[in-house]
């Protein structure tokens, strides 16, 4: 147990250590980056700050398989060069047995990041994109779904319109059921638009079987409704700034994804990537696990004769195969080519068996 203990505190020593030098790395790069991304926009070097810290979370939690891995080479190295595994070896543990404390640590760092890192995550992410949109367009999000329906808002500094519509497409170019209430510079009401259909084409709503009520001219508007069938309205929106809207999956904390991705449904639009990206964050304890396996497997051997930098090599390189695997699966998942369980749950899993596989065979032949 004494063991265990200190294996598992020495092994999240070293992710925190890990951790903290990719920090010190993305932090500046990321800073240049976003300063040329915002030049001529009116940001300074604070906003640039602040929006590199707020981007820099998302980037380590996306990263954590690899600092995982990292962290397990550098354990198990240190290890082999103290002799320490020697005396393990020597007191009769197994090569599993002394497995157990990392991997354990791994599942256990795995659920907190699920529980406690993924929220945190997808706060600073939401943040980051609102800021994003600010300094882009000087507006944020035109689009966000509801228990009630789609929202969607256009307009400019003389004048704004919100668009409710019980569902729409799956990219929000066609509304159902949909109301139009346009205000006026100072935020009074001054017109409703009610259709059964609405659909975005170029620089406005085409509406059919619509129905017109003077708010802001009239003392009775119902008394003044005007029924028009087929009319427009002008839009300021477009078909790509609707879908940047919906963001990214990260953005949304897992405790809330299951209900978002309901109102997904709800409203019309795809949840496929909502899914993917809940199953995905639902195996990333075994994700882990597989790392320090992988990681294990090529470097808890004594080495000699200068092979250390060889089977480091190989652990990255076999790291990075499993990443970019499970990134493809990702891919073939939101577009439906792989079921979503199968594309989230199978790149884990395989990494480790393959990853046991190779130590059994390196411990026993």
């Amino acid at each position: 147990m004494t063991l265990s203990v200190y294996i598992a505190r020495r092994f999240l020593w070293l992710v925190l250590l890990v951790g903290l030098i990719f920090t010190a790395l993305l932090l500046p790069i990321d800073l240049m980056e976003q300063l040329r991304r915002l030049d001529g926009r009116g940001a300074d070097m604070g906003d640039g700050l602040r929006l590199a810290a707020l981007n820099l979370p998302a980037a380590l939690y996306q990263i954590l398989p690899l600092i995982v891995i990292l962290a397990t080479l550098a354990l198990f190295l240190s290890l082999a060069r103290s002799s320490e595994m020697v005396v393990i070896r020597a007191a009769g543990q197994s090569a599993l047995r002394a497995l157990l404390a990392p991997v354990s640590a791994a599942l256990l760092l795995g659920a907190v990041a699920l529980m406690v890192i993924n929220p945190i995550v997808a706060a600073t992410n939401a943040a980051y994109e609102r800021e994003i949109a600010s300094f882009r367009s000087g507006a944020g999000s035109v689009l966000s779904v509801s228990p009630e329906g789609v929202w969607l808002r256009q307009g400019d500094a003389d004048g704004q319109t919100v668009i409710r519509a019980a569902r729409s497409s799956l990219d929000g170019t066609v509304l159902y059921e949909v109301s139009f209430i346009a205000f006026d510079a100072q935020g009074s009401p001054i017109e409703r638009y009610d259709a059964a259909r609405a659909e975005l084409v170029r620089g406005a709503w085409l509406l059919d079987d619509a129905k017109r009520w003077p708010l802001g001219r009239s003392d009775n508007p119902e008394r003044d409704a005007e029924t028009l069938g087929e009319t427009t309205i002008p839009s300021t929106l477009t078909r790509d700034q609707i879908r940047d809207s919906f963001g990214v999956p990260s953005s949304v904390p897992i405790f809330q994804l299951p209900a978002f991705i309901r109102q997904l449904d709800a409203a019309g639009f795809s949840g496929r990537s909502h899914r993917v990206w809940l199953q995905m964050e639902l195996a990333n304890p075994l994700m882990l696990a597989s790392m320090v396996l992988i990681g294990a497997a090529f470097s808890m051997r004594q080495q000699r004769g200068g092979r250390s930098g060889m089977m480091v090599l190989g652990a990255l390189v076999v790291g990075f195969m499993v990443f970019f695997l499970r990134n493809f699966a990702q891919v073939l998942g939101e577009n439906g080519q792989l079921p979503v369980q199968l594309a989230a749950w199978s790149p884990p899993l395989a990494a480790i068996l393959l990853a046991t596989g190779l130590i059994l065979h390196l411990e026993d032949g």
